[in-house]
């Protein structure tokens, strides 16, 4: 894996430049936890509607809220509830499209046609629908799991067709021979061969995940007492501070998420050249071509150079 995420830095500009942006976003998650103030508690603690400055260097809100340091918890908040549903919807996925794609029958064509209907539902409204009978209720940590139980479908069926092909090769006939229960086959034998796309299809989560948390809050469906990047932006939208010559409220959160969605896209854009046969190829003799270059000349026992 590491040898992985090194040839990814070394061959993909794509990859470096969205490693540095989330890296920077890494470095504001650390700040937040060594924050002046409580993550519950940051309103009324500085100056209202200061500018940003040397002392404020994001500005403050009209409720006394410090940006700055609002922001790190936001975006510490919005990958919190992006984890909990890359987990549970890549989880649930990986599992039911390698079962599926390996024991075929009727267990694939009962997964397959649940599958299917999860995917032709429209999954943004029925989100909204159900985040707005659970409005008053719903908690940081509920959103990240509603967004991971409408985010398996078609993970599914990506991981099922690569079992599909996989089942077909000679070492997985070797091992059904040797009495390898189907269980060890799937994760000894498979696993290895589709976590390259699931790094992959892991930061399509987090993107799919920060969207929805984004527009869940902006619509006030979410926890709005918990700072995230969504919650940032309704505030800033119901206290109007863009009218109100307060632009340095919205402008910032609406930078952080476009910057964080920037890095995610980026690092997939990375990782699916690096998946892609043809760039493969060309990276392989690059590699050739540099270990050739480094081989020092050599000499015979006559004295001559060889060749």
């Amino acid at each position: 894996m590491f040898t992985t995420i090194r040839d990814l830095i070394k061959f993909s500009p794509s990859f470096r430049f969205g490693s540095l942006i989330l890296l920077i976003v890494a470095v504001m998650i650390v700040l937040s936890f060594f924050s002046p103030y409580e993550a519950g508690k940051l309103r009324r603690k500085v100056k209202r509607n200061q500018p940003p400055s040397a002392t404020f260097v994001f500005g403050t809100t009209s409720q006394g809220e410090d940006v700055f340091w609002s922001t790190t918890f936001a975006i510490r908040n919005t990958l919190t509830i992006s984890i909990i549903a890359v987990t549970i919807g890549r989880g649930i996925g990986v599992m039911l499209g390698m079962l599926s794609g390996y024991f075929g029958g009727i267990f694939d064509r009962v997964a397959q046609s649940t599958v299917e209907s999860f995917i032709v539902i429209p999954r943004l409204p029925l989100v909204i629908l159900i985040a707005s009978i659970l409005r008053g209720s719903m908690t940081m940590y509920s959103l990240g799991i509603l967004i991971g139980l409408f985010d398996w479908a078609h993970p599914s069926k990506r991981y099922r067709s690569q079992v599909l092909s996989l089942r077909e090769r000679d070492f997985t006939h070797t091992a059904v021979f040797s009495g390898m229960s189907t269980v060890r086959i799937v994760i000894r034998e498979h696993l290895p061969f589709i976590i390259p796309y699931m790094l992959a299809d892991v930061i399509s989560g987090f993107l799919f995940s920060i969207g929805f948390e984004v527009t869940l809050s902006y619509l006030g469906l979410a926890d709005l007492d918990s700072p995230t990047v969504g919650t940032m932006i309704y505030w800033a939208t119901y206290y109007q501070s863009v009218f109100a010559g307060r632009a340095w409220v919205i402008i910032v959160p609406i930078v952080t998420v476009v910057l964080m969605v920037l890095g995610f896209y980026l690092m997939s854009v990375g990782l699916g050249e690096y998946l892609d046969p043809r760039k493969r190829l060309v990276r392989l003799s690059a590699d050739a071509g540099e270990e050739s270059e480094d081989e020092e000349p050599r000499k015979d026992k006559d004295g001559a150079w060889a060749p």
